[in-house]
């Protein structure tokens, strides 16, 4: 795949075929308390690879991200007493419906495994141009440029500084 365009929204359906699988393993078996969000997210991006949906370095890419946008709402719910309205910081109207009630059900699962081990992710800049994020506002870090998300999406440069690292508004 070539076409910068094109392997973009390869990658943003690979997303979104990911978080669908693991909803659903989730809901149907409750394995992420039992053996652990990791093991299901890895089983779901294995599965990618086995369908030929994503090459190994798509879907280890993408399960990265994934697992940061989940651990990232699971982290701001637990620890801010919010709500995955409020880690979005947008309206709610703006997110399509079906990404929303997936994304919710597997970060709440998240935040379950969340509060079990605590998870040992805290770097201070988790999103960068060219990974792909979930549904809601970035903050570039160079210059405090808000980006809007309003499905999975790639992370362009910031339209103001060009700069390359950004984080949830809602840690501000």
């Amino acid at each position: 795949m070539t076409d910068p365009k094109e392997r973009h929204e390869h990658e943003v359906k690979g997303y979104e075929q990911m978080l669908d699988r693991l909803r659903e393993r989730l809901a149907h078996t409750g394995e992420a308390l039992e053996h652990g969000f990791h093991e299901a997210l890895n089983s779901v991006r294995e599965r990618s690879i086995e369908l030929g949906e994503l090459t190994r370095d798509e879907a280890d890419r993408v399960a990265m991200w994934l697992q940061r946008d989940l651990e990232d709402a699971a982290e701001y719910v637990e620890s801010a007493r919010g709500t995955y309205a409020d880690w979005l910081y947008m309206d709610l109207q703006l997110v399509e419906n079906w990404i929303w009630d997936r994304f919710c059900s597997v970060a709440d699962q998240t935040r379950l495994q969340w509060q079990a081990f605590n998870q040992e992710l805290q770097a201070a800049a988790r999103y960068h141009t060219g990974e792909l994020t979930g549904p809601g506002t970035l903050v570039c870090r160079e210059c405090g440029e808000r980006l809007h998300f309003e499905r999975v999406g790639h992370i362009p440069p910031c339209p103001s500084c060009h700069g390359s690292r950004f984080e949830r508004a809602a840690r501000q």
